[in-house]
């Protein structure tokens, strides 16, 4: 059995990031706003490096779960996750605009609201 607590707390690190993704989200209307001006670059940069602790903390997740808590999570496509987080460390000059903004306008709320679910699930 793997350890609850710290299974929780890896959750909590994903909920954050997550939810920090979307205030900072807010005010982008379109994947322009990203690479129109230096503030939108700042704000893609940032957006970008908790896309980067969301794969991380995933990865961990996975591991220190002996994977056996992803897969009972069907609804979010888990290695994709994992894999935007090895295409932004690795190959970040190639790192799409409308790809970022897709990502947190149709992914980041379903990763929310099913990270919610896992962790009222642990209770």
């Amino acid at each position: 059995m793997y350890d609850k607590e710290l299974t929780v707390e890896v959750l909590k690190q994903i909920l954050n990031a997550a939810e920090t993704i979307m205030a900072r989200f807010e005010p982008v209307k379109e994947a322009s706003d990203f690479t129109g001006s230096s503030m939108g670059m700042e704000k893609m940069d940032s957006i970008c490096m908790l896309l980067i602790v969301i794969g991380e903390s995933l990865k961990n997740l996975d591991k220190i779960t002996e994977r056996r808590l992803l897969p009972g999570y069907p609804e979010i496509d888990w290695k994709k996750a994992i894999k935007m987080r090895d295409v932004i460390t690795h190959h970040y000059a190639d790192v799409n605009a409308e790809a970022v903004f897709n990502t947190c306008k149709e992914k980041i709320p379903d990763l929310i609201t099913t990270i919610n679910k896992m962790l009222q699930d642990m209770k």
